[in-house]
């Protein structure tokens, strides 16, 4: 008998459902002596053994639906060693859950945080698969999250709505999309949308520089100005201050967003009249595009395999169109953030797509929203190179040992 438990962590998205029919499918095309164990808002449901058995009938039906058919829930990994209320140690009390149940593996989805947890369980010893959910793309280790596409696509439409009313009313108006400490999604979809400005937080912006944009655009003879924000955008002053200095300005600041902020700057530096429109949960809702729907579905399968094989301690990712395994640890703490320097950023700019910065300036190190380890496509690069280089000296080194 084939024991699996699965369950969904952290913010829901576009294509979790069909990322679990996948598994299931796969499993079953396979073996029939499988018990799935579905638990219940996420880790909470390891945590307190809150479960319920799922056949595959539970999986039929579900590849358009959004949201999750097990429910979930943010349980933040800086918290997990810390006992709850009762004085029960989580990670024990999971650990229990999985081997009371006589579990061969876990099949999680999730973002980053959920990943830092399944490492530590894979740690513990418990045999983890790990599937990349989240519509942030910011997992490192995978070209592509599912979720990512959906929310673009919700976040392009707005963008594609407030133009008509823009240009009717000669308004600036500021889109503000989700992304907290990442900007793939706003970048994505402010270009798909022909936002003139796109404000991401691996990008500190200059008021001074937007207001410019905004004011030549009008001596041009445009009357409206769009800008796609990421929720996580922050400016070069702000970009300076520790991350308990930018925490405590965040508890004290009077506005609800970064966009109402920006939309008082604006019109004090311009005269201009700014509207605000936030999509916010929609971008997370919603039955998931067909990219993520095939994307989802090839991960799922690809997880059922490496189960059938007894191969743990991975997440599934995508790299050069291909399913791949990659290592846990080599994923848990770390975010792909946007690389200022890549070429996509390069060619926005050259389409007329102002970032809020002056061209040539140095991008900061890290921001200071940033908490987690950052990664850039020119970090894996050249830890790709040291990896090797590492591999090489070992090779050699062996080599001789044995000349002599």
């Amino acid at each position: 008998m084939l024991r699996i438990g699965m369950l969904t962590s952290g913010g829901d998205c576009q294509a979790l459902n069909a990322a679990m029919r996948g598994v299931v499918k796969g499993i079953f095309s396979a073996r029939d002596d499988v018990e799935i164990y579905g638990f219940q808002d996420g880790y909470k449901g390891l945590i307190y053994s809150d479960f319920k058995m799922l056949t595959s009938r539970d999986f039929s039906g579900i590849l358009t639906r959004g949201g999750t058919i097990l429910g979930t829930s943010r349980q933040p990994f800086k918290l997990m060693r810390v006992p709850d209320e009762n004085g029960l140690d989580k990670v024990e009390a999971m650990k229990h859950t999985y081997h009371k149940l006589s579990l061969d593996c876990l099949v999680i989805l999730g973002g980053n945080g959920t990943h830092k947890t399944a490492n530590m369980l894979r740690e513990e010893g418990l045999n983890v698969i790990t599937l990349p959910k989240t519509i942030d793309n910011d997992l490192w280790g995978t070209e592509m999250t599912f979720g990512f596409q959906s929310a673009v696509d919700v976040a392009t439409d707005t963008i594609d709505r407030i133009h008509t009313t823009a240009t009717s009313h000669s308004r600036v108006f500021i889109i503000e999309v989700m992304g907290h400490k990442v900007g793939h999604v706003t970048l994505h979809a402010g270009i798909a949308g022909g936002a003139d400005i796109v404000l991401i937080p691996e990008i500190p912006y200059d008021i001074d520089v937007i207001a410019d944009v905004i004011q030549g655009r009008s001596a041009a003879g445009k009357s409206f100005t769009i800008l796609a924000v990421a929720e996580g955008a922050i400016s070069k002053e702000d970009a300076k201050l520790s991350k308990k200095e930018y925490k405590d300005k965040l508890a004290s600041r009077k506005y609800p967003s970064i966009a109402y902020e920006l939309a008082e700057q604006i019109e004090k530096a311009t005269g201009k009249e700014v509207r605000i429109t936030v999509p916010g949960h929609t971008q997370r809702g919603g039955s998931p595009v067909p990219y993520d729907r095939v994307f989802s579905s090839r991960v799922g399968a690809k997880a059922a395999d490496m189960i059938l094989n007894g191969q743990y301690g991975y997440m599934v990712g995508m790299k050069n169109g291909e399913t791949v395994m990659v290592p846990l640890e080599e994923v848990a703490g770390k975010l792909k953030f946007v690389d200022p320097k890549c070429s996509l950023i390069k060619e926005a700019r050259m389409v007329g797509i102002s970032f809020g910065d002056r061209e040539g300036d140095e991008p900061a190190e890290e921001t200071a929203a940033a908490e987690d380890v950052r990664v850039t496509e020119a970090d894996t690069k050249k830890e790709k190179k040291e990896k090797k280089a590492k591999k090489d000296k070992k090779e050699k080194n062996k080599k001789s040992k044995k000349e002599k």
